[in-house]
């Protein structure tokens, strides 16, 4: 079985190459090849040696995921479905805003956390992505793009691994994949521009520290731990407090000089002014003030399993406010694709309903990239029909 060279950082790139024999420049100037300029064919690569195209083409390959479909919404964001086969398919979300181009990026196929306001999470768990897995969904949008915006220049500023599943709990794969994010041979993003967003897994965010810092959000959701329990099942095994001391110790290395904290706003469950009250209490505890951190309020999305509702605008300013009048640096998130199901919560939510999934995996085959001008309309899907 060849190598999907995906699957690779720079070091593991170096390595493979050394063991065909070649020297580790080589790495170097195929890792630009893939990652920078998008090639899927090692004759394309004219700068390599023809006796060095000539090994890969019979121990390696380079397999992005097959595309099952395609929306886009009428605010410009993009989202594909990807088959990872096993009757299994993940989402990728591309959010374009005037001063950035953000990616959001799936790394396990379902989640086991189970939050009781994210529809991934009532889908269940199925598996781990692999690096090349997670990498792929940005190789092949960074490239889409390119041609669908007319663009030479890179059109991705932004990574957030807040796609389907919690990355912690994929920490093999998923440390291999920011390498190749954040590698100025690949996609060269900042480690301020490539957040990893957790429920909560305490030793990983100590490991994350350690192995590759990036910028760190945590799913919060509520000002206790009796309420977290309830929305967040992580929490019975690493509490707030826990929770809150690894954040703190991981400060000590993040390139940001603060935690996002994301507080999904459900109605008449964790949205009152004494939630918030309780929170600026939490903030400040051991710390003295709450400048170590961030909140973003999340307008819940809402799908029938939750039995949850979104707060009112209203209540989720005047919880804002609060915040805010101790000196929080609070925002209300935007929603974005919510006309295609790519807001936050909502990823995969209908995936099996809406695409019937099992039946095209039978008969699979990957989307091509049509032309700029044969995409689909905003608003509407492009999908594969047999």
């Amino acid at each position: 079985m060849t190598a999907n060279l995906l699957d690779y950082d720079l070091e593991g790139l170096a390595a493979f190459c050394e063991g065909l024999g070649e020297k580790r420049f080589r790495a170097t100037q195929l890792f630009r090849w893939i990652h920078q300029k998008g090639a899927a064919q090692f004759d394309d690569m004219s700068d390599l040696a023809k006796s060095l195209r000539e090994k890969l083409k019979t121990t390696a390959h380079i397999k992005a995921l097959p595309v099952l479909s395609q929306h886009i919404s009428s605010d410009g964001t993009i989202k594909w479905l990807f088959d990872v086969e096993g009757g299994n398919a993940v989402e990728a979300v591309f959010i374009p805003e005037d001063d950035r181009g953000t990616l959001c990026i799936s790394s396990q196929a379902g989640c086991a956390v189970a939050c009781r306001f994210c529809s991934t999470g009532h889908q269940g768990f199925s598996r781990n992505l692999t690096a090349g897995e997670i990498v792929s969904q940005l190789w092949f949008a960074e490239h889409f793009l390119r041609k669908y915006l007319k663009r030479a220049d890179r059109v991705i500023s932004n990574v957030v691994m807040m796609g389907m599943g919690e990355p912690l709990q994929n920490f093999s794969a998923l440390v291999p994949a920011l390498r190749v994010m954040l590698d100025d041979h690949g996609y060269g993003l900042s480690r301020r521009r490539v957040t990893v967003s957790t429920s909560g897994v305490v030793p990983m965010i100590d490991r994350l520290g350690k192995e590759c810092p990036v910028a760190l959000a945590v799913s919060l959701h509520a000002p206790n731990d009796a309420l977290r329990d309830d929305l967040v099942p992580l929490n019975r095994k690493y509490p707030i407090g826990e929770l809150f001391a690894a954040c703190k110790r991981y400060l000590t290395v993040a390139p940001r000089d603060f935690i996002t904290f994301e507080y999904c706003m459900l109605n008449g469950v964790n949205d009152s002014p004494e939630h918030a009250a309780e929170l600026v209490k939490l903030v400040r505890s051991g710390a003295g003030d709450g400048n170590w951190c961030k909140f973003n309020l999340i307008p819940f999305n809402p799908f029938p399993a939750s039995g949850l509702t979104r707060s009112p605008q209203a209540v989720v300013v005047a919880f804002s406010k609060v915040l805010s009048a101790a000196g929080i640096v609070t925002t209300i998130r935007k929603t974005r694709g919510d006309d295609i199901d790519a807001a936050c919560g909502q990823l995969a939510g209908d995936v099996k309903d809406r695409t019937n999934i099992h039946a095209r995996l039978s008969k699979r085959r990957t989307i091509p990239i049509r032309p700029e001008n044969e995409l689909a309309p905003a608003g509407r899907e492009d999908t594969i029909d047999d």
